[in-house]
């Protein structure tokens, strides 16, 4: 009997624990958690921007300076004073094209609780929005006395549909009185900012005085090379020299400038998994849409074809984006100015990984939606051949008169005034004459690496010219056998350097008649035209397939 009551009291003990504990629980006042203070991170003191180009971009293609596709590392040294317990960092004027997700905040003595960045600028569409129910001023000018009457108004619905304030006489619609009227609000909403605002959570027992450094990927940035070449000494039997400028001209399409900033670039492609511009997803400025009741009557009809919202007046020009092109065109004049006299500001180069590292020595503005060159390679005397080109194989025997290609090649060792990697970019090619320096031809150049034959291409030229034909062919056990006449005319004085193309290694065979070598896979043969003359070559080729 008694361990069944024993039995009992425990059962029923079980039950009344959880019971008084919810009680308890119920009776007990909530407290709400108060919201975290918000302290604004100082200007930035340092800045460090890393351009990355395109990496879909090709060597004969230029930058997008609408949409460009490359990104930026940044770096950001700022100064922030936390009170003790958790804060809310705030972050004002980051690039607008931050990727959020790849922020990092190093120097807080808590470190990251939570990272947010801001969806809306600052706008009279945000600015409606965030005074929704909340009282404003509305002021009307009465065109035939000229006087301003104001008057406190309530906003009773959002800025997408109209705007409807409740005044003292009653609900109505703005901008449709017919009176000249704006609005005046009492404060900014708490979230908007004129600016693109990162924000993190973070926590600091005793509070104080921290420098931090937030670094982050941007995108709308993009940048390339262009090589200033001026051909001189070019002798006869293709040899030459070349004065070689080269300028790195970077691109920021962002709204935010970078005053002072270290800036680097980097060459070489990167294997980017990523959709950075996806990820950015840039905060908007959102337009305020006004609408108002049709015009007219319903005998005569509504003079107005649709009732939508009319479409935003087309933007001014922007003062930035015509700097840009008052940038390029002073850095291309500068160019000229500076083949002779050496660049101000030469970028260093450094290495990375496989990657080249361009470093401006010196703090430059990266300005928005702007446009920078800089220097980065200065040779005054680069050794280089001058030679004519063309293909003859039997696919190629027309017997027509075709112009040769003038191609200029170096290799990009020391001992021949290079020795320097090249990132990929345009190259533009003067030659001095009796006239003047001309425009010789313009070309683009991929990417080249120390030590690699650098060529480039300054398209036809009428004074040489090949006649391409077949003479005899057979079918035999082994294949087609073809003899081959090639003819070459040089009207210019002096002697030129032809090298003929005979085919690819795996294609033809040639059994006779020419001193051919493999060079990038092309059987090639390289002679000498004279001057004012003209010269004959034969050979046989047989097809291997």
């Amino acid at each position: 009997m008694r361990r069944d009551t024993e039995g009992a009291e425990r059962v029923a003990m079980r039950f009344l624990i959880p019971s008084a504990l919810a009680m308890a629980l119920a009776a007990s006042p909530v407290v709400a958690q108060a919201p975290r203070p918000a302290v604004d991170a100082s200007t930035p003191q340092h800045l460090a921007v890393t351009v990355y180009r395109d990496p879909q971009r090709g060597a004969d293609q230029a930058m997008n300076r609408n949409w460009p596709r490359g990104f930026a590392m940044v770096s950001e040294t700022r100064t922030v004073t936390l009170p003790p317990g958790e804060s809310t960092v705030r972050f004002d004027g980051v690039a607008e094209g931050m990727v959020a997700v790849s922020a990092i905040v190093t120097g807080l003595p808590g470190g990251t609780i939570e990272k947010n960045r801001n969806a809306d600028l600052l706008s009279p569409a945000a600015l409606v929005d965030g005074t929704l129910g909340n009282r404003v001023t509305i002021t009307r000018t009465n065109p035939a006395t000229g006087k301003e009457v104001s008057q406190d108004a309530v906003v009773r619905t959002r800025a997408d549909g109209g705007l409807v304030l409740q005044t003292a006489s009653g609900y109505e619609a703005v901008r449709c009185s017919g009176l000249p009227e704006k609005l005046a609000f009492d404060k900014v909403p708490t979230g908007l900012s004129p600016n693109p605002v990162f924000s993190i959570d973070t926590r600091s027992p005793q509070g104080g005085t921290y420098t931090v450094t937030l670094t982050y990927l941007a995108w709308g940035f993009d940048w390339q090379a262009h090589y200033v070449a001026t051909l001189r000494d070019n002798a006869a039997g293709g040899k030459a020299t070349l004065a070689l400028t080269s300028w790195l001209t970077l691109l920021n399409d962002n709204g935010q400038s970078f005053p002072d900033a270290e800036l680097m670039a980097v060459a070489g492609t990167l294997s980017v998994k990523s959709d950075y511009r996806q990820l950015a997803d840039p905060p908007r400025g959102k337009p305020l849409q006004l609408m108002c009741y049709p015009l007219g009557s319903t005998a005569e009809g509504t003079p107005v074809d649709y009732l939508a919202p009319p479409p935003p007046p087309p933007p001014p020009p922007a003062p930035m984006a015509m700097a840009a092109d008052a940038i390029m065109v002073t850095g291309m004049r500068r160019a000229k100015a500076e083949l002779a006299s050496g660049a101000a500001m030469v970028a260093q180069q450094e290495e990375l990984g496989d990657l080249k590292l361009y470093r401006v020595p010196e703090p430059v503005t990266v300005a928005a939606k702007g446009m920078k060159q800089i220097a980065f390679l200065q040779r005054d005397s680069v050794k280089a051949d001058v030679i004519y080109r063309g293909d003859c194989t039997p696919d190629d025997a027309t017997g027509d008169s075709v112009p040769l290609e003038m191609r200029v090649e170096a290799d990009n060792e020391e001992k021949n005034g290079l020795g320097v990697p090249m990132p990929m970019g345009g190259i533009t090619v003067f030659e001095p004459t009796g006239e003047g320096t001309l425009l010789l031809g313009e070309d683009s150049l991929r990417d080249y690496a120390k030590g690699e034959e650098v060529a480039f291409s300054l398209g036809e030229s009428g004074q040489i010219r090949m006649q391409c034909a077949v003479s005899k062919s057979k079918v035999g056990n082994k294949g087609e056998t073809s003899q081959m006449l090639a003819v070459f005319t040089n009207a210019n004085r002096d002697a030129v350097k032809v090298r003929l193309d005979l085919g690819g290694a795996g294609e033809w065979t040639v059994k006779r008649g020419t001193k051919a070598r493999v060079k990038n896979g092309r059987q090639i043969y390289e002679f000498t035209v004279p001057g004012g003359g003209q010269v004959e070559r034969k050979w046989t080729v047989r097809a291997r397939n």
